[in-house]
């Protein structure tokens, strides 16, 4: 075999394991990796990120999106702390990603050497595992075992520290050629079949779904049983895709500001199948619409990683399987139930809360999403980061099955650009809409040189009031007339866009958003929206002038 430094042999490697794409900002501490990319162009290729930060959010989303390991390389120290918004963004999602760090020398571990840092210690309680390799020879031990370890049970994110000189060091070792395949866990059939005739028999079942890991088959088996039983789905926070919203069964989703007719959904029903969700905060209203260790209403929890199972609720039945090995023997215990009130009223209640009342202020934002729901392609890709104007893509869209949404449980504020980039960087040929508050696109504005350069440019939306509005909500609830610390002022959203050679342009009336977005999807270099929202809006179904009172009144 070839002598080769350990920087070829790591990206070798990578591109055996099927890996064609990365994101970074380069540093001193990874040159040799830096150097073996010079020769895989197109074949392995890097965008070059303008943060550590944005470049860890697109990895995060590029797994969310692809289901295969988001790449992303950084510097140590500076460039890894930045990078770890990104990992914590990947845990909680539950998505697989790799974070490849620059580490000094062997030679001058602990000894704080410039910008030292030890990784295992620093990432121990945010990724799946964090670890470092000790010699060349071994890298393609460690990829192996890191992309396996990225993708099986419950994906999650893996930092991998790459020491100077290891990276430069020389070998013979033979590249890796092909991934581990791991194989999900099947369901016992005895466990399926019990499970599915007491979700038919019940007066009120509910599914709950979500998590990583779905192929089309099983999206496709699990609406098939739904159907056939009429039993009401409801998607966990923030992965509406993954249940076609144009099914009568799908009963919207429990997350952040979840609807009061979702959360009676749950209180109220008596059977529930937990499918694929850590049965995390956010989907069972801070783990009150089912009271813990054990819920009044029975409960199964099917979940690809043995560790969920249990972890908070003590379901009454608990099954280590697959998403889809699971939907799959669902389907086939499926039995016709018609005329299901619980389902009907259900769907009913969901298709009601599409419809908010007319927003105050310039812009209405229900009319702007009424004609997204009916001008964007059945294909196209919805990102966010984090705040109130989120409600919007997250309760006011309906999602179709080839219908994407990347954004984040752990509330990260500044993904939506990054991830709305990695989308572009995925898939050219399909729309792509980011949808940022003002204080969340000022996070991470600065990828749009990262847009620009790869030829990536999404459509972006700016909601732009002003003002922090998720925190001037709450401080308006509980502290009312104290504002302190969430006003914003703000650049001329037009001018940089254009800056960074988007189209751009202000709408700042509602009848002038159907034109601007018409224009914005004709344009070749992508489009920043400067949409001039109220901030008496912050939220689609109280103004602040009502949370402010309320507030006065407690």
């Amino acid at each position: 075999m070839t002598q080769r430094h350990g920087g070829q042999i790591l990206i070798e490697c990578l591109m055996g394991m099927g890996a064609r794409q990365s994101f970074g900002v380069p540093g001193e501490s990874y040159l040799a990796a830096l150097d073996a990319m010079h020769d895989t162009a197109g074949a392995f290729d890097f965008t070059l990120c303008r943060q550590e930060g944005g470049a860890a959010f697109m990895a995060a989303a590029w797994g969310k999106l692809t289901g295969t390991p988001g790449i992303c390389f950084v510097t140590r120290g500076p460039g890894a702390t930045n990078a770890s918004i990104g990992v914590h963004t990947a845990m909680q999602d539950s998505v697989p990603m790799l974070l490849f760090i620059g580490q000094v020398g062997t030679a001058d571990r602990d000894r704080e050497a410039f910008q030292e840092i030890d990784y295992r210690a620093f990432f121990g309680t945010v990724a799946k595992w964090a670890t470092e390799i000790p010699d060349v020879s071994r890298i393609p031990e460690y990829v192996s075992r890191a992309w396996s370890t990225a993708v099986s049970g419950r994906p999650g994110p893996v930092v991998v520290a790459l020491p100077e000189d290891v990276l430069s060091a020389w070998s013979d070792v033979p590249a890796l050629v092909a991934p581990v395949r791991v194989s999900e866990p099947e369901p016992s059939p005895a466990a399926v079949s019990d499970i599915a005739h007491r979700l038919i028999a019940a007066e009120r079942p509910l599914i709950v779904t979500g998590g990583q890991g779905w192929h089309e088959q099983g999206r496709t088996a699990l609406e098939d049983f739904a159907t056939s039983a009429d039993i009401p789905v409801v998607a966990a926070f923030r992965f509406h895709d993954q249940f076609d919203n144009h099914n009568p069964c799908y009963a919207g989703e429990a997350g952040v500001g979840m609807n009061p007719a979702t959360q009676k959904l749950i209180r109220e029903s008596d059977v529930i199948l937990a499918l694929n969700v850590r049965m995390g905060e956010m989907t069972t209203g801070a783990w009150e619409l089912l009271s813990v260790p054990v819920p009044t209403q029975t409960l199964f929890h099917v979940h690809t990683s043995d560790a969920e199972l249990g972890k908070i609720y003590a379901p009454d039945v608990a099954v280590h399987a697959g998403p889809n090995a699971f939907s799959k023997a669902l389907a086939g215990c499926a039995e016709t139930v018609t005329g299901r009130t619980w389902r009907a009223q259900a769907r009913e209640a969901y298709e009601t809360g599409l419809n908010a009342p007319q927003q105050p202020g310039p812009i209405d934002m229900v009319t702007v999403m009424a004609h997204l729901r009916n001008r964007l392609p059945d294909d196209a890709i919805l990102t966010n980061g984090a705040g109130n104007f989120a409600a919007w893509p997250g309760k006011f869209f309906r999602y179709g099955p080839k219908q994407r949404l990347l954004a984040p449980q752990s509330g990260a504020m500044g993904f939506g650009v990054p991830a709305a980039i990695a989308a572009r960087v995925a898939h050219p040929e399909r729309t792509v809409v980011c949808f940022a508050g003002d204080g969340d696109f000022q996070m991470t504005c600065q990828e749009l040189g990262t847009a620009a350069q790869a030829g990536a440019c999404p459509i972006i939306l700016i909601l732009n009031n002003g003002v922090y509005g998720t925190i001037r909500m709450h401080q308006e609830k509980l502290y009312p007339e104290r504002v302190s610390g969430t006003t914003l002022e703000n650049p001329d959203f037009v001018a940089l866009a254009k800056a960074y050679g988007f189209h751009s342009e202000t709408v700042s009336a509602t009848n002038e958003f159907a034109g601007a977005f018409e224009r914005a999807l004709a344009s070749d270099s992508g489009a920043v929206l400067d949409l001039r929202v109220s901030a008496e809006a912050l939220t689609p179904g109280q103004t602040l002038s009502q949370i402010r009172e309320a507030g006065l009144k407690r």
